[in-house]
């Protein structure tokens, strides 16, 4: 059964390249009405989401979904488990058990799933 619920998600990883799974993500996280805040390597704005290239507070994420490999995910540790968020999700490439095993003992759902596919199926 398809979830209506809006979850504020954390794009970590974002690309302005509409090649890039983070882009594609973005998009139709939006079209699918869920508020996005994401963070990659350069600015950008993409849709109507600007790609922050810090470290931002953002309050109330619900979901983090990741589009760095597991070297690229350690400096920001601290910093996704800092945003208290319910889930993490480990896109392909993505996965990483170190940060997983951190987030579970935190109490934080972890998902080694395809954001895009959970949109598509109705299970995001």
């Amino acid at each position: 059964m398809p979830t209506t619920e809006k979850k504020k998600t954390l794009i970590l990883g974002a690309s302005p390249n509409p090649q890039r799974y983070s882009y594609l993500a973005l998009d139709r996280l939006r079209n699918a009405g869920h508020e996005v805040v994401a963070i990659g390597k350069k600015s950008a704005t993409v849709k109507d989401v600007t790609v922050d290239t810090e470290k931002k507070a953002y309050p109330g994420v619900h979901t983090v979904t990741l589009y760095l490999n597991p070297d690229h995910q350690k400096e920001y540790y601290d910093y996704i488990l800092s945003l208290h968020p319910r889930r993490i999700i480990f896109n392909p490439g993505a996965e990483n058990e170190a940060l997983q095993r951190i987030a579970n003992e935190k109490g934080i759902e972890t998902l080694e799933a395809c954001t895009l596919v959970l949109l598509s199926t109705g299970q995001y």
